[in-house]
């Protein structure tokens, strides 16, 4: 996301924060207390511009905090009993090529921020930052005071209305629209905002961030299937442990801004007794490891090259991100364009699936205009080798197995008084000339 775009997303949610919040107060309240200031009036709207105060301190909060990032340097303590984070690959620490540094626990390279987040839950468009350990919690009580404000903003509102219909008044036109105006964004707010409040307030239960919940619906999934015995989330402490690890542990200041706990670096690590618990998120058995068995006396130090296959490529790179395409054209084909002289309509073949197998094989493995397929993630670039050998003799295997392209010469194998050895054989053929030549000028 472009700066100039950020900024638009972040003064468009201010505008509708700002107007549902104040002009029912203006144009719908404050007209039907009669234009004056009293008890019941300080009553009805005081909550409701404390709650509209603390969702804006936790908005600028949000959107301001440095959501957190990795030390310059920062290596890894292989030597800490609770132990690190390792590659899926190589077992190692885990590294960033894009930021050329080591990632910490539950850490992630942002694309939209360009650098690696502690501990990244999402990129938030509507706050222009990303969503990490340093204003996690100021985003949870965003969410929360969102719903708050807006049920009570809906409640309000609502009083008003059944107050006009009890009592067969007729609102003027210009309350009437901003009533209709009010409900009419603060209704998509609250259910938007609240369903996605919910899931976040379910993550928080659990100590797990959006990616991490991803990671725990793959494994419930696997544990569904019946490929891996349920594995407990690692971080997960229990419910007021979870809550406290963000909010802090004063439970009478979680509503309020505070600064989380922890530098983001290391988290505690969930106590248990189950042996397979400690790789997070579990690998599908039922895929090889091209490692095998790890090494049980193997001591783990710190490669000279952070780089998975040192200089190399990975040798047993496929696509990742390979896109099925079938060809537009069902009719009749040939190996020869319309133009060639030899082409005829009468010999063009029918289509058949073969073909668009042989098709997509050809696109998954080399994309669409014939280059090798390139797979990037966080750790950088990824090129699969091409065998040029290979191609080449593919391609003219593939066009000399083609019915009637080709007249193939064939050579007949030698008949019984032909395997005999001539002694002429044995004279060099330069000789033989020479000897025919003087032969002649006698």
């Amino acid at each position: 996301m472009g700066r100039l775009t950020g900024r638009l997303f972040v003064g468009f949610t201010l505008l509708l924060i700002f107007f549902i919040a104040y002009s029912a107060q203006i144009f719908i309240i404050w007209p039907w207390y009669g234009r004056e200031v009293s008890v019941e009036l300080l009553t009805l709207l005081v909550p409701f511009n404390v709650f509209v105060g603390m969702l804006l301190w936790n908005y600028y909060l949000c959107a301001m905090t440095d959501p957190g990032r990795v030390p310059s340097g920062w290596q890894p303590d292989i030597q800490d009993s609770d132990g690190y984070e390792v590659k899926k690959i190589t077992r190692g620490p885990r590294y960033c090529r894009t930021c050329e540094g080591y990632k910490p626990p539950r850490a992630h390279h942002c694309k939209q921020c360009k650098r690696c987040v502690l501990p990244i839950d999402h990129h938030c468009p509507w706050v222009n930052n990303c969503v990490g350990h340093f204003n996690y919690g100021h985003f949870i009580r965003f969410l929360f005071y969102v719903d708050v404000a807006c049920s009570y903003h809906f409640a309000m509102v609502a009083r008003r209305v059944y107050n006009a219909t009890q009592y067969w008044e007729n609102l003027p036109g210009t309350e009437l629209i901003f009533i209709i105006l009010n409900f009419a964004t603060c209704i998509p707010v609250l259910l938007a905002v609240g369903g996605f409040s919910l899931y976040h307030f379910y993550c928080l239960s659990g100590n797990a961030t959006t990616i991490e919940g991803w990671e725990k619906d793959k494994v419930a999934t696997l544990v569904r299937h019946g490929k891996i015995h349920e594995i407990k989330f690692p971080y997960n402490l229990g419910i007021k442990r979870n809550i406290c690890s963000v909010l802090g542990d004063n439970p009478l200041l979680w509503c309020l801004p505070t600064v989380p706990p922890g530098t983001g670096l290391k988290y505690q690590l969930a106590v248990g007794d189950d042996p397979s618990a400690e790789f997070w998120p579990p690998q599908d058995p039922t895929k090889p490891d091209p490692l095998g068995e790890p090494d049980p006396n193997h001591e783990f130090k710190l490669p000279d090259s952070p780089w998975t296959y040192q200089n190399g490529l990975n040798p047993h790179l496929t696509p990742s991100n390979a896109r099925r395409r079938s060809p537009q054209n069902k009719g009749p084909y040939s190996s020869l364009p319309p133009y060639h002289p030899d082409y005829h309509e009468s010999q063009a073949q029918p289509y058949s699936p073969s073909s668009d197998s042989e098709a997509e094989s050809s696109s998954d493995e080399y994309g669409e205009k014939g280059g090798p397929r390139v797979r990037r993630g966080s750790e950088g670039y990824e090129v699969r080798p091409i065998d040029r050998e290979a191609m080449l003799r593919g391609f003219i295997e593939g066009r000399t197995h083609e019915p009637g392209r080709y007249q193939l010469y064939m050579p007949e194998p030698p008949s019984e008084g032909e395997t005999e050895d001539d002694p002429e054989d044995a004279v060099p053929l330069a000789q033989r000339v020479g000897s025919w030549r003087a032969a002649r000028k006698q």
